[in-house]
């Protein structure tokens, strides 16, 4: 009989510690499938909202990436205060056995589960013994002597390290939105930009500018991309998320879904004595892109 491998986690971001769990569940299964559960909204949401994170990835490209890196299937719970009462007895027998009918689980040293954390590593190996299933534990996966987490790439993205944080998702951190309509200042100095709506709860870097990408449909530009509240000009104006496609001319994108990546940081985002020397360093800003995306 052919394994089914579970691989348990929130999983957000699909990093390389994530991906090295899926690695070795597909190891294990040896020509079985593998089966990535996991878990929306993310339990901190029914825990402590306060201090519930921004996301990596929505759950829509999570799902997308747990099957780029070997999952046959993934199931998604949700997980609400029902789930979160769920003793660690039951979430073996109910969720483990009957409805995934695992034959192995694989997951971080780090594992709890059930009501209050109930559970841990040592309770679900003996619950693999009563109930046919084998329990394999991986260690975290380190980077320069510190833990590959969630936790750790947010914060290098919200200080705005995306390289970093490219090297420890193994592809650059993005965002997924609509395109919304600005105040289209954008186009009136040369630079038309796509201003990303309905990020809410994603992680957003830090002010300043960026080189990456833009993808509406199936096309995907070099793009300069700004974060922050365009200070040179007057007023007050709401943070924004904003991406000029690199030499492109005449599109019109408004209401499209689209996606931003983060490739490299340039700068700060900065004040300037008027329009002319913004626009000298904005033409710097989008050559240099043009350079880092051509790499």
């Amino acid at each position: 009989m052919s394994k089914r491998v579970v691989a348990i986690g929130v999983f957000d971001g699909v990093h390389r510690g994530h991906q090295e769990i899926l690695n070795r569940a597909k190891e294990i299964a040896d020509g079985g499938s593998v089966i990535a559960l996991t878990f929306d909204p993310h339990p901190a949401t029914v825990f402590a909202p306060e201090r519930a994170p921004k996301l990596l990835v929505t759950l829509s490209d999570r799902v997308v990436l747990l099957k780029i890196h070997n999952a046959d299937q993934v199931a998604v719970i949700k997980f609400d205060t029902k789930f979160a009462q769920m003793s660690p007895q039951d979430f073996v027998e109910n969720v483990l056995v009957n409805q995934l009918q695992a034959s192995d689980i694989v997951v971080g040293e780090n594992f709890t589960y059930g009501h209050k954390a109930e559970g841990n590593i040592d309770s679900l190996r003996a619950s693999g013994k009563s109930k046919n299933f084998d329990v394999h534990v991986l260690s975290i996966s380190t980077d320069e002597n510190q833990n590959i987490s969630s936790s750790r790439i947010r914060t290098l993205v919200k200080d705005g390290h995306v390289e970093s944080a490219r090297d420890l998702l193994t592809r650059p951190h993005r965002l997924d939105g609509i395109v919304i309509h600005g105040e289209a200042r954008g186009r009136e100095i040369g630079y038309p930009t796509a201003n990303l709506g309905n990020i809410e709860g994603q992680c957003i870097p830090a002010d300043g500018v960026y080189a990456g990408w833009l993808t509406v449909g199936i096309n995907r530009w070099p793009a300069a991309i700004s974060i922050g509240t365009n200070p040179t000009f007057d007023g007050d104006r709401a943070r924004s998320v904003e991406a000029y496609a690199l030499d492109q001319v005449g599109l019109d994108l408004y209401d499209q879904g689209a996606t931003i990546e983060f490739g490299w940081r340039l700068r700060d985002t900065l004040k300037f004595d008027g329009l002319d020397p913004l626009l000298e360093q904005m033409a710097k800003d989008c050559q240099r892109a043009r350079e880092l995306t051509e790499e």
